[in-house]
């Protein structure tokens, strides 16, 4: 089985029942792997488990002083010796292979589920708990799934192993028949304890992980309040937590480690001694008797396996159940057997606030309050996970159909959602603009309406092989080496270059000067001639551009009409302009409401209020 198969094609549904139930399914998902390193597991351990009967026939052989039965021990040893190594070096391979396999699988699961969850992921579980689980938490998963098959040679190898000594002496076998499991469950006491301080370890360390997240996002701004040793107190006892949860962690473990030692080497003591007593009375020859010694000393390899066992699946079941937590959230979708006629003609209906984005129009949303305008714009996309806006809602509706009754990648497809605070992802230029696009907006027209010029020389500069290419510039980890406003151009110019039918930007500007905002305001317009874009602002800059304004307040679209029109004509939109103090109740106009929505939303007048 070749390494090149992986990342997989496909990593499978995932049983999320348990996490024991998890975990049995990874073995599953590779059963031709678990096979073969079951089979070299019995390959390598049955040979070793062997060799003591050439050794033990050789020494006989002496006794007696037969020199051909001596040569004929001494090939068989070889041989044996030559196909455990064969077996070792095929078991390790496919042992290696069955841990990257895993790991894998669970690092594809958990990508998928955080692209299928797209921005809500972070809101329902920290991000620390996130890459806890794709880094550390993976590798324990793997470490279990692959011991099962070597387990599996263990277990079989020790039935063999006593059944021939039970053969060869009755009184002996059964103490290598019964000794062994009773040894295997002096460890089950431990067990409990070590997979409830391996929990609070991994609770903890998911914890300074997501300190330490938010502090590094965060440094420029700590820095500029000289917060940073703050911050650094306060990791640094996060992190003394982690070590002092790891140390009571680490002394369960060494306990058990201590017991794979010690406990096994008093029972082979035990049995050698009364081997030895059968040798002296003459009921065993030295040879039986140096066979005998060798397959019990031979049972602490399967014995270390059963202990490693106990020891990988405590911690594979805490790390599985935060990987079923992560895999477990879920969106709220409906049949996902809809499907949208024309997203691009189709006009952008919010049965909650009534807001109407019409198709082919820039429409302008203001908002006093930037929480609800961010999850309103949210909601726009569709496929809102649960939870995140208190009861169930109805569902937008893009030309009459709603996006949670259509499948995700098709609503994906149909509506984009720019997110106020964008993330760029390290890589090249190229890499960032490699998107899905309709092949509308090339990289240099979106750059040119997000005004991104200097962002190019800026990655240019940092980037000196890119000179002749700026396209192959290196961004840095979130894009760090640029200004937010940077950023923000550079995640607005992607947003353009895709050219979805809808795309629906939550303060795109926020960042930047009134200079560059006009003109971005100039190129947003011009970029999206005749495609439905919904921008949340109230910059006068952005809203002077749009087509239609709507206002919302009280969770509802109050008044609708254009910027200048709605700045003479209504207070409760200037103010929200203008941020001027409201005035009182009989010192301002009444607000007009947005008429009820009807089947054709386009019949609304602009200057409608």
């Amino acid at each position: 089985m070749l390494l090149k198969t992986l990342p997989l094609a496909d990593p499978g549904r995932p049983e999320l029942s348990s996490p024991s139930a998890f975990l049995r399914r990874l073995q599953r998902d590779q059963r031709r792997g678990q096979v073969l390193a079951t089979c070299w597991s019995l390959l390598e351990m049955g040979c070793q488990a062997a060799l003591p009967v050439p050794v033990g026939l050789g020494v006989q052989a002496v006794v007696d002083g037969d020199s051909g039965a001596l040569w004929r021990a001494g090939a068989l040893a070889l041989a044996l010796a030559a196909v455990s190594a064969l077996g070792t070096v095929l078991l390790h391979r496919q042992s290696v292979w069955n841990w990257i396999h895993a790991v894998t699988q669970v690092r594809q699961l958990v990508s998928r589920q955080a692209s299928h969850l797209g921005a809500g992921l972070s809101r329902r579980i920290a991000t620390g708990e996130i890459v806890a689980v794709g880094s550390g938490d993976v590798e324990k998963i793997g470490w279990y799934v692959e011991l099962v098959a070597r387990l599996r040679g263990a277990v079989a190898v020790w039935l063999a192993t006593s059944a021939a000594v039970l053969v060869v002496e009755p009184a002996l076998g059964l103490a290598v028949l019964l000794g062994v499991p009773v040894l295997a469950a002096s460890v089950w006491p431990l067990l409990a304890p070590l997979e409830r301080r391996y929990g609070e370890q991994r609770a903890l360390g998911g914890k300074a992980t997501e300190l330490a997240a938010d502090t590094v996002a965060g440094l420029r701004v700590l820095r500029g309040i000289g917060g940073e040793e703050l911050f650094l107190d306060r990791y640094r006892a996060a992190s003394q937590k982690v070590r002092a949860a790891a140390v009571r962690s680490a002394r369960i473990r060494s306990l058990m480690q201590a017991q794979q030692v010690l406990l096994p080497g008093l029972f082979v003591v035990g049995v050698t001694w009364y081997g030895v007593r059968l040798a002296a009375d003459g009921r065993i020859s030295v040879g039986t008797l140096v066979a005998v010694y060798g397959a019990t000393a031979f049972l602490a390899a399967p014995l270390r396996i059963l202990g490693e066992a106990a020891h990988a699946r405590s911690v594979a079941k805490v790390s599985a159940a935060r990987a079923v937590r992560v895999l477990s959230l879920a969106r709220t979708e409906g049949a996902g057997d809809a499907g949208l006629a024309d997203p691009a003609r189709s006009d952008l209906f919010d049965p909650v606030t009534g807001l109407t984005a019409r198709a082919g129009e820039l429409t302008a949303v203001v908002c006093g309050d930037p929480d609800f305008a961010g999850a309103l714009a949210e909601r726009l996309g569709g496929h809102v996970p649960p939870g995140e806006e208190g009861p169930a809602q109805p569902s937008v509706r893009l030309g009459g159909t709603e996006l949670d009754a259509v499948p995700l990648a098709e609503a994906r497809a149909a509506v984009l959602v720019h997110d106020k605070e964008p993330v760029l992802l390290s890589g090249t230029l190229a890499a960032l603009f490699d998107v899905p696009a309709s092949g509308r907006v090339d990289p240099w027209e979106a750059l040119a309406a997000a005004r991104a010029q200097d962002v190019l020389d800026a990655l240019a500069d940092g980037s000196p092989g890119a000179s002749a290419e700026v396209m192959a510039a290196e961004i840095t980890e979130r894009g760090r080496s640029l200004s937010g406003g940077q950023r923000q151009r550079l995640a607005l110019a992607r947003s353009l270059l895709a050219d979805p039918p809808v795309l629906v930007l939550d303060e795109p500007t926020s960042a930047v000067d009134a200079h560059t905002e006009s003109r971005i305001a100039a190129g947003l317009r011009k970029n999206r001639e005749g495609r439905t874009t919904v921008v949340f602002a109230t910059s006068p800059l952005l809203l002077d551009r749009a087509d239609r304004v709507v206002l919302i307040r009280g969770g509802r679209a109050a008044v609708a009409g254009v910027h200048r029109e709605l700045m003479r004509e209504e207070p409760a939109y200037r103010v929200v302009v203008t941020r001027a103090e409201e005035p009182g109740a009989d010192g301002g106009a009444a607000e007009r409401a947005v008429p009820a929505p009807t089947g054709d939303h386009r019949s609304e007048s602009r200057s409608d209020a």
